[in-house]
């Protein structure tokens, strides 16, 4: 009886935790190896089109007559869920796993890994200027940045 006690309980705690995992969404922060550079960069793109149709939406919708705020309101909440996607891909993913710190003394190694710094920075920047305001603006930079970054990283090569 004991034993079947443990196992029930050893049985809850890993289900517990299997949904916990559920939360994470860019990648894991287990060193498994198992990467897809190339999805992240695409889920990038989707969420900047996404962000921008949601701008439009609400640009469209404020200015109504009798604007439907309901609408309105779920616009906005998808413009910040997707403009926080991006941070997050930027960061759990890009800055927390896959680019290597680097020193100076490797100096084309070190410029890289500067640049890229560089954009990753302005990328989450330019996310968080999304969730602020419906200026496209920004999307033109987000794209701009994530085109840059994508050339940078993979090294003009296709990914």
């Amino acid at each position: 009886m004991k034993k079947a006690t443990q196992l029930f309980a050893s049985a809850i705690i890993i289900g517990i935790l299997s949904l916990s995992s559920l939360q994470s969404n860019a990648h894991c922060e287990v060193p498994c190896g198992i990467y897809g550079d190339s999805v992240r960069i695409t889920l990038l793109y989707e969420h900047i089109t996404t962000v921008e149709k949601s701008m439009n939406m609400i640009n469209e919708l404020s200015k109504q007559d009798s604007p439907d705020y309901n609408q309105l309101v779920r616009w906005v909440t998808n413009k910040e869920e997707h403009a926080k996607k991006i941070q997050e891909i930027v960061s759990q993913y890009f800055l927390h796993q896959r680019v290597k710190p680097t020193t100076s003394d490797n100096e084309e190694a070190y410029k890289k890994y500067l640049k890229q710094l560089e954009l990753l920075h302005n990328i989450s920047v330019f996310a968080m200027k999304s969730k602020q305001s419906t200026d496209l603006g920004h999307i033109e930079t987000l794209r701009e940045k994530v085109h840059n970054f994508e050339h940078v990283y993979f090294g003009g090569h296709t990914h």
